[in-house]
């Protein structure tokens, strides 16, 4: 696929305030901005990183180029000097992130960044964008699959996905998140994903009858011989006739690497062990059975509580769309301003009525925190970027709400890591060998390991502890202080 230019992927008022900062060359400061999160999509513990190297492509080809630059003297808004400098426009910035696949939590930064005004301004909303759209997905699909309990999950929502390209990243972020293969072509030849599908009802339909359309699909896929058996009556006719090419099949040396029947309509449960009880009864007692028809986690779940025979899952609408939680809610805000005399980061704090919108101020770090024995994640620690942690000290954590919650972790019983990882350092990526799509799914499954299931159950799940550090936290109350006393700026 061609490269597009992205540059213009931006809200308007991005570019008037871009012209603003020009304008005034004292306030293009250099800052640090926070991408991060307030709460998990579909009520779940966690949420799973996605759509980095998406970035890093955008971030890359940020470039003004003739017809951007013409369509926005069109718009009649931007003086000529600001659109001479567009011109030269590059990003020279630095960017920190949690890897993709990565299991992460509210408030803490998925993305830093750390650049003038003007560039960390542009590239805000399509960094917003490309992240909250791959994170929900991964996010919803991770529960589809943790829902299938070891059964295959296949994504089959391209033609119900909001445009091609959510339909292609959906399905990206989907086998990132556990999913075996996508129906979407262009996905599977993009990003080197398996590619899954059967057919249709109309290649039944096109047929003089069943028979001869199982018949007819069975010679030209004998290795990947699954069958719809729902297009006219599934156990009076789809099941035997399919029973029957299988046994044709058999007889004449034919070993099918997979073979079974699709179902996608009707009282699946029923029909599923039915299907079962007629398989095996011929000698399929490997036959793969597979469902879709309006899939998601809370009806495999239901599925499975009935005995359902189904062992392979094709998802489509309510996984591609995240139908029942639409949006993920990532935000952006300035966490610092550099002192142009001093060149230090000067913290800053958005206040609200809401406390779950008052920000956490300074260049922060995440730390990651295992039990030892059980190497289960214990809690992460926001802390500021000049803290250091090792697992060889005493380490306090405390709520920082209910800030008399305390956990004393003793040296020797936990291991601690930094999660967030160097992206780009003076507009350069430095994230060179990044790991395929097939290399991001096992990362992503060894991170969900490190999960107790008590934070993976669907309903109610345990709340995983983000805490602050000491510093950080006295740093908040500080400036939150410096507000209720009439001192802040």
């Amino acid at each position: 696929m061609s490269e597009r230019n992205l540059t213009l992927l931006t809200d308007l008022y991005e570019l008037t305030m871009m012209q603003g900062y020009f304008k005034d060359k004292t306030a293009n400061a250099n800052v640090i901005f926070d991408a991060f999160y307030r709460k998990n999509p579909d009520g779940n513990g966690f949420a799973i990183s996605c759509g980095l190297e998406q970035i890093i492509e955008y971030i890359e080809n940020l470039h003004f180029g003739r017809d951007e630059i013409d369509y926005l003297a069109s718009l009649h808004m931007f003086d000529q000097d600001f659109l001479e400098y567009l011109k030269e426009f590059r990003f020279t910035g630095d960017i920190y992130a949690i890897p993709e696949g990565t299991v992460m939590f509210p408030r803490e930064p998925v993305v830093k960044v750390k650049a003038p005004i003007m560039e960390a301004q542009l590239i805000e909303t399509a960094l917003l964008n490309i992240i909250n759209h791959q994170s929900l997905i991964a996010t919803k699909a991770a529960r589809v699959v943790y829902a299938a309990q070891g059964d295959g999950v296949m994504e089959f929502g391209l033609r119900r996905a909001q445009g091609p390209d959510a339909g292609i990243y959906g399905a990206r972020a989907a086998v990132i998140a556990g999913c075996v293969g996508t129906s979407n072509v262009l996905c599977g030849q993009m990003f080197g994903v398996p590619v899954m599908g059967t057919h249709a009802h109309s290649w039944i339909m096109s047929f003089p009858d069943e028979l001869t359309a199982f018949r007819e699909y069975a010679k030209l896929y004998p290795d990947a011989c699954i069958l719809l058996v729902d297009t006219y009556d599934t156990l009076k006719s789809g099941v035997p006739h399919a029973i029957q090419v299988f046994e044709e099949m058999r007889a004449a040396g034919i070993k099918s690497k997979k073979y079974g029947i699709r179902l996608d309509s009707g009282d699946l449960a029923y029909l599923s062990k039915k299907a079962k009880k007629m398989l095996d009864a011929a000698g399929f007692t490997d036959a793969v059975i597979s469902a879709s028809n309006d899939l998601d986690e809370n009806l495999i779940s239901s599925l499975k509580l009935q005995g359902a025979k189904i062992n392979s899952w094709g998802v489509g609408t309510n996984l591609i769309t995240s139908k029942d939680s639409p949006s993920f809610g990532g935000v952006y805000k300035m966490a610092a301003v550099q002192d142009e005399n001093t060149g230090e980061f000067i913290p800053k704090i958005k206040i609200s009525e809401n406390v779950e919108k008052i920000t956490n101020p300074g260049d922060k770090v995440i730390y990651r925190i295992y039990e030892k024995e059980s190497g289960k994640l214990f809690a992460d620690l926001i802390a500021l970027r000049e803290e250091q942690y090792s697992d060889s000290q005493d380490l306090l954590l405390f709520d920082p709400t209910e800030t008399w919650k305390k956990s004393l972790l003793k040296a020797g019983t936990y291991t601690i890591r930094e999660l967030m990882i160097p992206v780009f350092q003076k507009g350069q990526c430095v994230y060179k060998n990044r790991p395929s799509v097939m290399e991001l799914q096992d990362i992503c499954r060894r991170e969900m390991e490190t999960l107790w299931e008590e934070s993976r159950r669907l309903i109610n799940p345990h709340e995983v502890y983000v805490d602050l550090s000491q510093p950080l936290w006295d740093l908040r109350q500080k400036l939150l202080d410096r507000y209720h006393d009439g001192d802040i700026q």
